[in-house]
């Protein structure tokens, strides 16, 4: 069944911003930054933009699509980005995912996929085909050290009166 996203109104749209994204992607490396460009949008209206900056701020966190839903949450003064869109120039990466669930924005859209990526040079295949098989090996280290306080923060959080639930 269509949906109102499905409609050719929307679609214009969306490859606009779509556009939009792989432009700043493209002056990103042309400014030093990684390839890679994404828009935070409410109501057709444009409200912040992120690049990859992983080399030039020495932060492996610091991709577009995380750096853009940061600015758009403090140009909005929420961290709740409900009836925003994610708008990327590529099909974001697990962390990237994660921080667009996190921040409630309802839908992301994106241009080059993660097989496009990797023939650029950032293959993030590996962390995709983790979190659908997570009982594979993984590259890092992680386990839980059991501790019989563990949950004493949640705890806290619980009995906290004033707490801002998300």
């Amino acid at each position: 069944m269509p949906t109102e996203t499905d409609s050719p109104g929307v679609a214009a749209t969306e490859a606009r911003w779509v556009a939009t994204a792989v432009d700043l992607a493209t002056g990103s490396v042309d400014d030093g930054g990684g390839p890679f460009g994404a828009l935070v949008l409410r109501d057709d209206r444009l409200i912040a933009t992120g690049t990859n900056l992983v080399t030039s701020d020495l932060d492996p966190t610091a991709h577009a699509e995380v750096s853009a839903i940061r600015r758009a949450c403090t140009e909005l003064g929420t961290f709740d980005l409900t009836g925003c869109v994610l708008v990327s120039s590529c099909e974001p990466c697990p962390m990237c995912l994660g921080a667009a669930l996190w921040s409630r924005v309802d839908r992301v859209v994106y241009a080059a996929d993660r097989e496009d990526a990797a023939r650029g040079g950032f293959d993030d295949r590996a962390f995709h085909d983790l979190f659908r098989n997570p009982d594979q090996p993984w590259p890092t280290a992680v386990r839980q050290v059991e501790l019989t306080e563990r949950t004493a923060p949640f705890d806290r959080w619980l009995a906290k009166p004033d707490r801002v639930d998300y």
